[in-house]
């Protein structure tokens, strides 16, 4: 049997269901974002998922434990990250629960077919601005920074392959709402419930978590706060009750 993991990539333990993911120190890693993504999101029981741009693979992975999912398939452009997310697929015996396929989020809709997928997931890329960049086909690069593909790009996907009622999750920065919301409402992706997430409770936010519905009608549910830090170096609780043992 091929080797799984390969001697440059560290395993971590997903403490849930005894999963574990490999990922590449020196590459990109999954961080809290997409932790408080999978918590945001909600899969019914039968329902058909997609994340686009799937990095790791960590959302298919989580969401799969947390929830009653018939099926999660993660859409990647990097055949690196691509191939090592399907490895951790076979690490964890996920196969028949989860997909990872090799693809741009700019096909999405000609690849799964359009009303395909009821939930679609995404931790996009959040950066507009990549002048100046040393290596722009360098992985962490490509998933910090819009190169591969623009928001709207993501939005317009998203609403593609969702079928009509279907509901979609996204996390992002703050200062691109007002796109966000634009861009939604446009591709008729109704906003239907928001969440700021503050490092401090007397910081600016740093993430908003956003939820929205295909063809929903028009009503916006702004959920508390939430706060990650107490005080340097101590998560508030919520942050320990969604993140349980993932803490670093």
């Amino acid at each position: 049997m091929e080797k799984l993991v390969h001697d440059d990539e560290r395993v971590d333990d997903l403490q849930i269901n005894g999963y574990r993911i490999i990922q590449h120190p020196d590459k990109f890693c999954f961080g809290m974002d997409a932790v408080l993504l999978s918590s945001f999101a909600k899969v019914r029981p039968g329902e058909k998922v997609l994340d686009l741009g799937t990095g790791t693979g960590i959302l298919p992975i989580l969401l799969e434990a947390k929830t009653e999912g018939e099926h999660f398939t993660g859409l990647e452009i990097q055949p690196e990250s691509a191939e090592m997310a399907n490895r951790s697929v076979l690490l964890n015996d996920l196969q028949e629960k989860v997909s990872i396929v090799e693809g741009d989020i700019k096909q999405a809709a000609e690849i799964f077919g359009k009303g395909t997928m009821d939930v679609v997931t995404s931790n996009p890329p959040y950066m507009t601005n990549h002048h100046g960049l040393k290596n722009p086909n360098d992985a962490k690069a490509i998933a910090r920074h819009e190169l591969l593909c623009s928001l709207e790009d993501l939005i317009s996907q998203t609403a593609a392959v969702l079928k009509p009622k279907g509901r979609c999750y996204f996390v992002h920065r703050p200062f691109r709402l007002v796109e966000i919301i634009t861009l939604m409402r446009q591709y008729k992706l109704e906003p239907k419930r928001m969440r700021l997430v503050y490092p401090f409770v007397d910081k600016e936010p740093n993430m908003v978590l956003i939820e929205g519905v295909r063809g929903g009608g028009s009503q916006l549910t702004v959920e508390a706060p939430l706060i990650v830090y107490d005080e340097p170096g101590k998560y508030t609780k919520e942050i320990y009750e969604i993140y349980g043992m993932l803490m670093e």
